[in-house]
């Protein structure tokens, strides 16, 4: 997802769009993960923090603070994406506005040009568009509904487990 910068004011929530990530064309040669998103919800649960466009940054900043979390999906009824809030947008909105920001509604911060993903996407595809992008975090959706969200921690601890678990393997066999 963009950042809303200081030089382009915040999109309005009517102007919604979301932005599903494509697949990234294989080279020749190249090695693919056939991990998919599903694998990693399914490790670390589907659970996902939502709040109501209309809901307070001084709640928002409560709501992160308490759950120890960098993001929040925007959700009118908690079922659709209608933007995602980062701490970098709090932050750069404190700035601009100082302590008025804190009475300000979630939707004059938020992002609004999310881009998401299926439980069916390639962990591999992903990492790549995170970091090519800067995104941070990714929701899952599925037919418009709010199936999860994953991190850019969440695939690299993915694929660190996957590594361990090769190691692991060719080890044993060394061994035997």
């Amino acid at each position: 997802y963009a950042l809303n910068t200081p030089e382009a004011p915040p999109l309005p929530t009517c102007s919604m769009k979301v932005i599903h990530v494509a697949p990234v064309p294989q080279r020749r040669g190249q090695l693919r993960s056939c991990m998919r998103i599903s694998e990693v919800l399914r490790r670390k649960g589907s659970t996902v923090s939502t709040v109501a466009p209309q809901t307070t940054i001084g709640d928002l900043i409560e709501m992160l603070a308490d759950q120890g979390i960098g993001s929040v999906v925007v959700s009118a009824s908690g079922g659709d994406v209608a933007g995602i809030v980062i701490v970098r947008d709090v932050v750069r909105g404190l700035r601009e506005q100082g302590g008025d920001l804190l009475a300000h509604s979630v939707e004059s911060i938020m992002t609004t040009n999310v881009h998401t993903c299926t439980p069916n996407d390639d962990l591999e595809t992903l990492a790549l568009t995170m970091t090519e992008h800067r995104i941070r975090h990714l929701p899952v959706v599925v037919d418009g509904e709010l199936r999860g969200i994953v991190s850019i921690g969440d695939i690299v601890k993915h694929r660190i487990d996957e590594l361990q678990g090769e190691r692991d393997q060719l080890v044993g066999y060394l061994q035997q």
